[in-house]
């Protein structure tokens, strides 16, 4: 049973991977950004126009406001735990979790920049994960740690896939809906995965 279910595991990695690689290159809708914060050369080129974002409404601005508050929770979670795993298939899961919320930090960055609004403008909380579970993951014991990323992360995931679900009700600009379709699509099936681990049951 435990080997079928690895297997399962791992067919489901894989099957996730490639949405990931997907909400991480953006797709056509998307507009293209310099990733590259330290100088490494970008295979792809910043937009020419930098009023690419000027038709996004308040509620688009909002959303990828609160989109990259919650990203940089996700990337200190994944920071928090990654060289602490024991399960070397959660591990792999965060990595490429790690990889491609940090391209779509980049993107909710340029697009606000291009709008001329700050990631910072609307206050996050109360829509992340809190100090306390932060400290859970910061001071769990080696043996606990999985278990207590499983149900950090799965929350945190979750209530990311609420907001991109609910900005496909709000929103009007079809780049920012993209993402959003995304982002829902890839964090629900990371949640499913984070449930099915041996670790989640304690």
């Amino acid at each position: 049973m435990r080997s079928v279910a690895s297997r399962r595991w791992r067919a489901a990695l894989a099957a996730l991977l490639v949405v990931l690689l997907a909400v991480g290159c953006g797709g056509p809708s998307v507009p293209a950004v310099d990733h590259a914060p330290t100088g490494t050369p970008s295979a792809v080129a910043a937009p020419e126009t930098p009023s690419a974002a000027t038709g996004m409404t308040g509620i688009d601005l909002l959303f990828l406001s609160m989109m990259a508050g919650h990203t940089e929770q996700t990337l200190e979670i994944v920071r928090l735990v990654r060289d602490r795993l024991v399960d070397g298939e959660l591990r792999t899961l965060v990595a490429a979790i790690e990889v491609t919320e940090t391209d779509e930090l980049a993107d909710a960055r340029a697009w606000l920049a291009q709008a001329g609004r700050s990631a910072r403008a609307d206050d996050h909380t109360g829509h992340g994960t809190g100090p306390d579970q932060l400290a859970r993951l910061r001071h769990a014991a080696p043996g606990e740690v999985d278990a207590v990323l499983i149900e950090v992360l799965g929350a945190h995931q979750q209530a990311a896939a609420d907001l991109a679900r609910a900005h496909l009700e709000a929103g009007t600009d079809e780049r920012v809906r993209d993402l959003a379709r995304r982002v829902a699509q890839s964090r629900t099936a990371q949640v499913a995965m984070l449930a099915a681990r041996p670790a989640a049951d304690g």
